[in-house]
């Protein structure tokens, strides 16, 4: 008797899946697909980290007239967005320091479930349909920030 292979898997609420392994599969992407997807992302990072909107921690330290050391602790609790640099250190948007956004932040990355720097700006500067197309950064800024926190609280359930 000859048994199939099988893949086990489970779906986003948890149930185990098992079905048999074909011997082509389109379940995965190549190697060279994953390449320059890889590529692709590195140069968007690369390039976002780049713009005229963002800062380093020292500057980010002397807007806000604190420290180096203060500005890497706001980073880890999710008080500032600091975007991870393939070399040492963070770049920071510099927007984030304006009223609006300094006052939302906290809130918006306890109702994100996270303050990995990428992840937040990201949330930040997609446009969404339940704020008519605009992103969640515009939607602060014009004092939406209240429907903002609460779409970013169900985008993390």
């Amino acid at each position: 008797m000859k048994f199939a292979p099988h893949l086990i898997s489970t779906d986003s609420r948890g149930s185990v899946r098992v079905r048999t392994k074909s011997t082509t599969s389109n379940d995965f992407v190549s190697v060279a697909a994953t390449k320059a997807l890889l590529a692709d992302s590195l140069a968007m990072r690369q390039q976002r980290l780049d713009a005229g909107d963002m800062v380093s921690t020292e500057e980010a330290a002397q807007m806000t007239g604190t420290s180096r050391v203060t500005m890497n602790a706001w980073i880890g609790s999710g008080r500032a967005i600091g975007l991870t640099r393939v070399k040492r250190g963070f770049r920071l948007p510099k927007w984030q320091f304006e009223v609006p956004m300094w006052e939302a932040l906290p809130k918006l990355t306890k109702a994100l479930g996270t303050a990995e720097g990428w992840a937040v700006l990201t949330f930040l500067e997609t446009p969404h349909p339940g704020l008519d197309g605009a992103t969640p950064r515009e939607a602060i800024e014009r004092g939406l920030q209240d429907r903002a926190i609460t779409l970013a609280g169900t985008e993390s359930s």
